[in-house]
Order: C-alpha cells, then sequence, then structure tokens
C-alpha cells in the first residue's frame, strides 16, 4: 500500500465506515433477483416484520446453481425484509427437508466477495450434511439487497434477520445457532453480544479491520473497524472456533488470539493445515467437527450451564437459609427496614 494509498485511506478525520468500506466491502455483480409472486405487493414487510409477501427467486447463471428448480423451489424461502436502518435485505431460509435431524436453526452470515445467489447450493448442500435449517441473508448493497455497505448496517442488517428467525419462524434465542465467515464474523460477534444463542461459530475470524491490513498493529485505536477483539471477552455461548493455518487474507494468528480472548473454558478450536482462506470447508475435518459441536457439544453444554444455574441457585437458597437461623435479629430488622 503506497503513501498516496494510506493518505486517501486515512484522511483527517480517520472514520471508521471509510475505512472499513474501503478495506472489507466487495459486492460482486447480483447473481439473482427476487420478484414479487402474482397476487403480492412487491412492498418489503415493515421493520423487523414478518409479513413480507412471498418471492420467486431467479437466478443467474453466474449463480452456478447446482440443484434442479424444484429443490430450488421446494427447499429455499427467500423474502425482503427492512432493516432499523432503512435499507431493504434479502433473506433465505435453506430446509434440510427430510434431512433434519436438528432442533437448531443456523444464521449464516457469508464472506466478502459472494452475494445469496452465489452460495444457494452451498448452502443446500451444508443444509443437508449438518442435518439442519440454514438461514442467511445478504448485506446492505449486496444482491438484491439495497442500501450501501457499511459498518453499521452490517450489524441493523444481522439484528434484522435475527428478528426474521424470532418473529417469522418462531424460533428461540436457544435455538439459533450464529455462523460467521470471514467479514461475516463481524455482525455475527456483535450479535452475540448482546443476545444469547444456543452456539456460535467463527469460520476464518479477523480481530479487527486495521489488523488485517497492517498485522504489526498491537492495539485498537478509536478509528480501527472491525473490532473484533474487544467483542470476544463479552461472549458468553459456546463458540468454536475455525482457522487454516495457511489463511493468505487474514492470518491464522488472528483466530488464536480471538479463541485466547474468549471466556474460559472455551469450545476446542479447530485448526486445519494447509488451508487457506477459501478451501477450508473441502477438508474432511471442517465438516467433522462442525457436526460434533453441534450436534453433541451443544447439548452437553447447555446441560451443563444448566445444572450450573440450578447448582447456584440451590447455593443461594441455602446461604440465605443459613443467613436466617444465625441471625435472626439481623433479618427481622432488615424486613423493617424494607430491605428484603
Amino acid at each position: 500500500m503506497s503513501c498516496a494509498d494510506l493518505c486517501c485511506l486515512f484522511c483527517w478525520p480517520p472514520l471508521p465506515s471509510r475505512i472499513a468500506a474501503k478495506l472489507a466491502f466487495l459486492p460482486p455483480e447480483p447473481t439473482y433477483s427476487l420478484v414479487a409472486s402474482a397476487g403480492a405487493t412487491a412492498s418489503a414487510a415493515d421493520r423487523h416484520g414478518v409479513a413480507s409477501p412471498a418471492f420467486q427467486l431467479h437466478l443467474s447463471d453466474r449463480a452456478e446453481f447446482q440443484f434442479s428448480n424444484e429443490d430450488k423451489s421446494r427447499f429455499l424461502d427467500a423474502f425482503l425484509a427492512t432493516t432499523a436502518n432503512g435499507s431493504t435485505i434479502a433473506c433465505m431460509m435453506v430446509s434440510a427437508g427430510a434431512h433434519a435431524r436438528s432442533k437448531y436453526t443456523l444464521l449464516f452470515s457469508h464472506g466478502n466477495a459472494v452475494d445469496l445467489g452465489q452460495i444457494s447450493s452451498f448452502l443446500i448442500g451444508l443444509a443437508r450434511r449438518i442435518n439442519m435449517n440454514v438461514f442467511s441473508y445478504d448485506y446492505s448493497g449486496y444482491g438484491a439487497s439495497t442500501g450501501r455497505p457499511l459498518e453499521k448496517n452490517l450489524y441493523a442488517d444481522i439484528d434484522c434477520a435475527w428478528q426474521q428467525l424470532i418473529g417469522r419462524y418462531n424460533l428461540s434465542p436457544g435455538e439459533i445457532v450464529l455462523y460467521g465467515q470471514s467479514i461475516g464474523t463481524v455482525p455475527t460477534m456483535d450479535l452475540a453480544t448482546r443476545v444469547n444463542p444456543a452456539g456460535i461459530v467463527l469460520h476464518s475470524p479477523l480481530l479487527s479491520g486495521l489488523r488485517v491490513a497492517f498485522p504489526d498493529t498491537s492495539r485498537t485505536w478509536f478509528f480501527d473497524a472491525f473490532p473484533n477483539i474487544e467483542k470476544a471477552p463479552r461472549i458468553r455461548s459456546p463458540c468454536l472456533i475455525i482457522h487454516g493455518t495457511e489463511d493468505e487474507v487474514i492470518d491464522f494468528a488472528h483466530g488464536l488470539a480471538l479463541h485466547e480472548r474468549l471466556p474460559q473454558p472455551a469450545v476446542e478450536p479447530l485448526w486445519i493445515e494447509g488451508a487457506g482462506h477459501n478451501d477450508i470447508e473441502l477438508f474432511p475435518q471442517y465438516l467433522e467437527r462442525l457436526r460434533l459441536f453441534l450436534h453433541r457439544e451443544l447439548d452437553h453444554l447447555q446441560k451443563q450451564q444448566e445444572q450450573q444455574q440450578r447448582d447456584a441457585q440451590k447455593q443461594t437458597g441455602d446461604n440465605g437459609s443459613r443467613g436466617d437461623i444465625g441471625n435472626g435479629d439481623v433479618a427481622v430488622d432488615c424486613e423493617h427496614r424494607g430491605l428484603i
């Protein structure tokens, strides 16, 4: 990066939205369109609404769809929804059909230079292989989504997607697993600090925007975009990190550092020897580890958490009982003062 590029990038004052737009967002030419079905209006749902009309998904040749039109109609439910920032984003529920074996639904935030059309075949295959439904969406400015690709819009986009799962599909937070890939780890981690999903998967995550562009960056500046490193300690749901050791876009060190920042005890990560940034899914251990996390570890960890909560409540009750017995006068005095 030349001095001229640096000056252009970090104009004064340095704006995170400007830096993020220049470093991160590469929306492709749309590979699909959404057309309102006959008899339906073309407007999207109201903010966080769930009554959006049915849409027909039209894929271009560049989407390289690998299934039949019948499969597209049966397994892909596409629609539009409006975010809090005013963007209209494209959403897609991918049904696992007869392959569904899980109570969980994956909320998938995709990588940078793709849209829903390009990943539709992958999502159908993923849903069948992990035996669960997968919900995805396009960021503002991607695919059929309106608006601009900005960091603040990423957060509004995933909020809207989350609300669709809660409202339109009647899912509880404990039935949703967040999955973010590359730039998709940014909205995923932000949402994970504000809600309590069943689990989280971070696929090739980044520490922050500046740390990708300038690997020697050792602190988070106020103008740094995508500060995942600062949000990691606030995540409370079980979190699996997957990263390739030969990642040429987001260095493997980012995954290692994020794993160390997660609250302990953390879920055992998956470091795939020899994998780069865009080929992790081709390694057999990717699917093996993902299935183990989604179908065994999450249920086990949830039971552990529930037991810990029961033990804590019991401990609190026991301490309260012992306190009343040993300090009767104090308890009576507190009750008199309205403190208990």
